[in-house]
């Protein structure tokens, strides 16, 4: 069992996920901090100085903190954006990595003989 443990754990695709997995955490708190840090303030200022996270709504003894979940989905949509742009700006250079043509491999023994073979009938053929 620890064998066959070892082996799907150290396989290609689990490692990939494993490091994309952790790239992944390490943008998420850099784009957490620039949506918190840099951005809402922005937002706030545009907004008159609104604070979403100071929005409540007290009925009796219970407080529905609605801003705080009105401030965590702005923060979802923008980290979302923040996402998709770095994937799309990814798959585009992804591709025109792609598009490159590689360069044609070296001929092979044989073929550099055929070449030899044509290039002497060719010469045979200009002397007659």
């Amino acid at each position: 069992m620890w064998k066959e443990f070892k082996a799907f754990a150290l396989k290609g695709n689990v490692l990939d996920l494993a490091i994309g997995v952790i790239i992944g955490a390490a943008f998420g708190k850099i784009v957490t901090s620039l949506v918190q840090d840099m951005l809402m303030p922005v937002i706030g200022l545009l907004l008159g100085g609104l604070d979403f996270t100071q929005l409540e709504f007290t009925y009796e003894d219970a407080t529905v903190r609605y801003g705080t979940f009105l401030q965590t989905v702005v923060d979802f949509f923008i980290i979302s954006f923040s996402i998709f742009l770095f994937v799309k700006a990814l798959t585009k250079f992804k591709k025109k990595a792609e598009e490159k043509p590689a360069a044609p491999p070296a001929p092979s023994k044989e073929e550099e003989l055929l070449a030899e073979i044509r290039d002497l009938l060719k010469q045979r053929q200009g002397l007659e």
